[in-house]
């Protein structure tokens, strides 16, 4: 009597899979973790940012984050850990807010003389202006203004004594 021979199951030679690209991951899988991540903040724009920085430091790193068995897996844990530091992060800053004091004290707004000389400032040819802002706002001698506009001391006085003239005019002052 011959044996027969079974014949052998073999095991399909293991095919070596091509990792996915990023562009596929994306496509398949932006959407659904946008929902997920809405549903926990109850924003949409916070979701997306969320899912967008997540996608963003995958892409960062894709070539090793394509070889994961499940890279959409490893996006989706990256961005659920970012929701929960932000979210970390608004519950400390909301909690800092209700200790602080309710009411702002009320502040003077700027006198009527103060509002008529920015408006008039910025009626002023740019160097005037700013040779005034330096000079008479910034304490800085004229020496220093010459020297930073890279122009002569006379060239920053004239500078001067014409934004001190257009400036008398319009602000009804004499002009010594």
């Amino acid at each position: 009597m011959t044996a027969i021979a079974e014949p052998r199951s073999e095991k399909p030679a293991a095919v070596p899979h091509d990792p996915p690209t990023f562009d596929e991951v994306y496509a398949a899988h932006y959407t659904g973790l946008t929902v997920q991540l809405y549903a926990y903040f109850g924003d949409r724009q916070e979701a997306q940012d969320v899912a967008q920085e997540a996608f963003c430091r995958a892409l960062a790193r894709w070539s090793a984050v394509a070889e994961y068995d499940d890279p959409a897996g490893w996006i989706r844990r990256v961005a659920w850990n970012l929701a929960v530091s932000r979210w970390r992060r608004a519950r400390t800053a909301l909690n800092f807010l209700r200790r602080e004091r309710h009411e702002e004290p009320l502040a003077d707004g700027p006198s009527s003389e103060w509002v008529a000389l920015v408006a008039a400032l910025a009626e002023l040819p740019a160097t005037q202006r700013r040779a005034m802002v330096l000079h008479y706002l910034g304490d800085q001698p004229v020496a220093e203004i010459a020297a930073r506009e890279g122009v002569a001391v006379g060239t920053v006085k004239s500078w001067l004594h014409r934004a001190r003239t257009t400036l008398a005019g319009r602000l009804g002052v004499k002009h010594v």
